[in-house]
């Protein structure tokens, strides 16, 4: 047995014969709180923050830092100081917001974010993490 064998999945057979892996992987909280509904995960994977309260600015401040981004023409970080903004308001539970940040991140992008087929029952959902899983 040589050192990269030591890495591979090991494959043990089932009853049948057939080969099955052994290590499963491990579902994330997120993933477990959508459980079947992959439509809302999927919407919330890529835009929300597992933990908000870490982010060193505040909605009003990623706004303003947009903005001006878009007015000198730095479409890519315009679009990233949206999709943070757009995160906070996911956090507040403010679908207004949602739906307005991360249709700007969509407009700058050309990049379709699923989060605005439903954004409200994506909110729903993170606030439902957010209250399950964030410590106070």
């Amino acid at each position: 047995m040589g050192l990269l064998d030591l890495f591979k999945k090991r494959k043990k057979k089932d009853e049948s014969g057939k080969a099955e892996n052994t290590s499963q992987r491990q579902l994330t909280k997120l993933e477990q709180l959508c459980g079947d509904d992959k439509e809302t995960y999927e919407a919330l994977y890529n835009t929300m923050f597992l933990d908000p309260r870490k982010i060193g600015v505040s909605m009003k401040e990623a706004v303003e830092n947009a903005k001006k981004l878009e007015k000198e023409k730095d479409l890519t970080r315009a679009k990233v100081w949206y999709q943070i903004a757009g995160g906070l308001a996911l956090y507040e539970g403010n679908v207004e917001k949602v739906v307005e940040y991360f249709g700007k991140c969509e407009k700058l992008s050309g990049v379709s974010y699923p989060i605005l087929k439903n954004p409200k029952k994506a909110a729903t959902k993170a606030r439902e993490y957010y209250e399950k899983f964030l410590e106070p």
